[in-house]
């Protein structure tokens, strides 16, 4: 066998191997659900790879949507709310424009953060609804929380920039994208809602390959 052709099955056997141990996980369920009432905590640890600090941050942004879901529950505030997800894609093209990443793809993983944000939203209501005793017993100030996501947003964009390259290479890309994802589930000890939402979260990250097959 051609050694690159060899090089190249290897590492698409790794990372489907890795991104099976770590990204893909049962349907989470309430009852699979820890909740969290309490405000993040800072940065996450750092998983490893090239693509580390980027789902560093995903899996931050992923908590922060904890306080989200807890800031809404039992209000009139809707999981669901297109308005508001729609101006934030257009700051999102904004600012990618301004950082010199492509808009298109910024919007694409942006798009990916919301789902995987409402799937955290969703899991923890179904979790609080069906053990009142652990639902939250404050609300946090959704303006803060929105403060942090927008801190998020910037940070994120500049690894989308610092990433480019590794995200042009399908295989290799999917190589680091699951060994940053199974390092980073384990150091924070996701559980099956989180594991499933970032798994939503970073459906993006690897471009496909182009038509030249680059």
């Amino acid at each position: 066998m051609n050694p690159r052709h060899r090089t190249t099955r290897y590492a698409a056997t790794l990372g489907l191997l890795l991104a099976a141990s770590a990204l893909t996980a049962p349907q989470a369920t309430a009852s699979d659900t820890r909740a969290s009432t309490g405000p993040v905590s800072g940065a996450v640890a750092k998983p490893l790879g090239k693509l580390g600090p980027l789902t560093g941050l995903v899996i931050e942004r992923l908590q922060v949507s904890d306080d989200v879901a807890a800031s809404k529950f039992g209000t009139d505030s809707p999981i669901e709310d297109p308005a508001r997800e729609a101006r934030v894609l257009d700051a999102v093209r904004e600012q990618a424009e301004a950082a010199g990443v492509d808009a298109d793809a910024a919007e694409a993983f942006f798009r990916d953060q919301i789902t995987a944000s409402k799937i955290v939203q969703r899991g923890l209501f179904d979790h609080w609804t069906a053990h009142p005793d652990e639902a939250p017993t404050t609300r946090p100030d959704l303006g803060p929380i929105r403060g942090k996501l927008d801190r998020l947003t910037t940070a994120l964009l500049a690894e989308l920039k610092n990433t480019e390259q590794v995200r042009d290479k399908p295989v290799a890309c999917g190589v680091q994208l699951a060994l940053a994802g199974a390092s980073g589930a384990t150091v924070e000890h996701l559980d099956p809602l989180h594991r499933q939402a970032l798994s939503a979260a970073v459906g993006s990250v690897c471009r496909p390959a182009g038509p030249t097959g680059r």
